[in-house]
Order: C-alpha cells, then structure tokens, then sequence
C-alpha cells in the first residue's frame, strides 16, 4: 500500500519505483494568528497533532462517509490552526496535490486526480516545505482553522455551496524513476570530481539542496506571509502511472474521545498571549519566485468576516498584538526550529 502511518507521520511511499521514493507528511498544531488585516510571520509548531488510521478506530463510533473513503483522521477544536509540513527523507521529488473539502488550496480549483502545472495546483517536494493556509495572493496565505461543516464557513461552502467532503485531500505523484536514477549517476560522477578536488562536499550540499457532523472542515483565518513556489521540474517529469491518495478526516474534540477512548490535544495559547511572553515567530526566506495568489481563494471571506456577516463571534481571542522580530529561517537545521516552536 502507498499510505501508511509511522507514528504521528503520514508516509506516502512507492518502493515499487524506487526504495527512495518516500514523502512524509506531518499535521502541526499551532498558533492561530488574529484575523485582523495584518500579513503576520509564520506562527511556531507546538507538537504533531495525533493521527488515527480509520479502521482502527472504534467502529460503531466511525461515520458511514468515513468508512467509505478510508484514510486517516485527527482532532481538531473548532477555530484552532494547523499546518503541513512536507520532506523527502532522500530528497525524491514529489508533486503534492493538498485541498480542503476537495476545494484545491493553491488555486481554488475544484478536486481532479490530475496535476495542473498551467494553472499550478500542486506544489513539488522538496521545494515547499509547509503550507499553512489557502493561497490568496503572491506571497501570502489565508490560514487553516477548523470549523464545523454547515455553518457556511469553510472554504468548501463558500465555493461549492455545499458541506459534503470536509477534511483535507493529499495526492502524491513521484517523479519518473528514470530522472531520479540519471540524477544520482549524476551527482555521484560530480561527488567524485568534487572529491578528487578536494572541494567541501558537505558545504556544496548544503548550498544545492537551498537552491533546489463531527465532521469540521477547513477555513481562511488570519493572513500569514508565505510564499507557493513556482514549479521547477516539466510537467512530463511526473510519473503518472504512480499515485498515493489520503483523505484526512478532521474530528471535532467530542468525537475524538468517542472514536478513540482517548482526550484530544488542549487548547493551544493565544496568538497574543504567545507573543507577550517573548516567544518566536519566524520567516522563511525561499530561493525561488512565488506563485501568484488564486482569485477563487482570494474571494473567499475568512471566518471573522463571515462571523460579522451573520452576526457571530466565531473566534475567540481574536485580539492583535505587536508583532516582534521574526526569527529567519534557512534549510537544514534552522528548518526544524520551527518545528520545534523554539529558537
């Protein structure tokens, strides 16, 4: 089988192609940044949330459309935040495809099993690191917060009209087994010229890989600063005779209990609470151009919007605050600080 939980890690993996092949995909509890006009930095990773396979869950307890479409499912308090975080252990690209109620969340598009690279609707791994929300304009996204579906908030409402999927939709396609086998003939032929130079492999590396009903849905929150970056391989790269597909099902914190036996997660802090207490936010600086924002997302009204419309208070602690010096990250180790939610 393609998917596959190792703990608190999704693992989408073709050893069929090649023993390379691996992508891995963690689900980030975080801080949900206030909705309140500013592009705010990139909120910490405050833990993994807990994943389930849904046939290990306690049956009985398992909704009809969960069943029927399989995957996995975590827990989620209405209004909280989460981001992906993606990597290649051996660095095997990957076209990643990521939607929220089979609404595409890098162009807004509805769901379809095939890539778009004239309309980007996959990023490509490694290359995007994380996805924090939906893409909304060049340089910045919308954040994910969870709501109930059938209130009208979640982005698959807003643009289908309809609260039928919920949860979150992966589709990996690996690249072509025989590009990855002449890129690694490749690189060892230059490790070896490197090496009879006596050049610093480990540095160049370094340098390389930087250039290269209980169910809830997901919503736009607050604005972040972050870039999807434009794709780099062709589009042909792709092998299309491979996929792994995921529906993750999002549980609210009752059901959770009732699926598991077991207590969701507790409330993350405040945005503005994390902040009075001198803890860091962060920024990515990527080496590659960004994709312009999908208009379709753009139109999307985030959850305080929507509240105000309807006359609701749909977020709590909602409150702005300063916003202090990013921590600025790079590749490799100052990567994981931020999964770390520490400096």
């Amino acid at each position: 089988m393609p998917v596959a939980l190792h703990g608190q890690t999704l693992l989408l993996e073709f050893p069929e192609l090649h023993p390379d092949a691996v992508l891995n995909v963690t689900f980030h509890r975080t801080l949900r940044v206030p909705d309140d006009g500013q592009n705010h930095r990139l909120p910490p990773g405050l833990g993994n949330f807990p994943l389930r396979a849904v046939d290990e869950l306690r049956q009985a307890a398992v909704p009809p459309s969960w069943k029927r479409r399989g995957g996995i499912a975590l827990p989620m308090w209405q209004a909280e935040a989460c981001w992906l975080n993606f990597s290649s252990p051996r660095g095997y690209p990957f076209a990643l495809k990521v939607a929220a109620g089979k609404v595409n969340a890098v162009n807004g598009a509805a769901w379809t099993n095939e890539l778009d690279a004239e309309d980007q609707d996959y990023v490509e791994v490694p290359g995007q690191p994380w996805l924090d929300g939906f893409c909304v304009a060049k340089g910045v996204v919308r954040q994910f917060v969870a709501m109930p579906l059938g209130q009208g908030y979640t982005a698959e409402e807003q643009v289908t009209g309809a609260a039928e999927h919920g949860g979150i939709q992966l589709l990996a396609r690996p690249l072509k087994a025989e590009i990855w086998r002449e890129r690694q003939d490749a690189a060892r032929r230059m490790r070896l010229a490197w090496k009879a130079e006596a050049i610093d492999l480990e540095a160049c590396m370094s340098r390389a890989s930087f250039a290269c009903d209980m169910d809830m849905g997901l919503a736009p929150g607050g604005s972040i600063r972050q870039e999807i970056a434009q794709l780099r391989e062709r589009a042909d790269a792709w092998d299309t005779a491979h996929r792994a597909r995921c529906f993750v099902h999002i549980a609210n914190s009752e059901a959770w209990t009732a699926l598991t036996g077991e207590l969701p997660p507790t409330l993350p802090p405040s945005a503005a609470d994390y902040a009075r207490a001198g803890l860091p936010w962060f920024e990515w600086y990527a080496d590659r151009p960004a994709k312009a924002g999908s208009a379709i997302l753009a139109a999307l009204r985030s959850i305080r919007a929507m509240g105000a419309a309807k006359r609701e208070i749909p977020l709590p602690e909602n409150e702005g605050f300063e916003p202090p010096e990013p921590v600025r990250l790079g590749p490799a180790a100052r990567r994981a600080k931020r999964l770390e939610g520490q400096w």
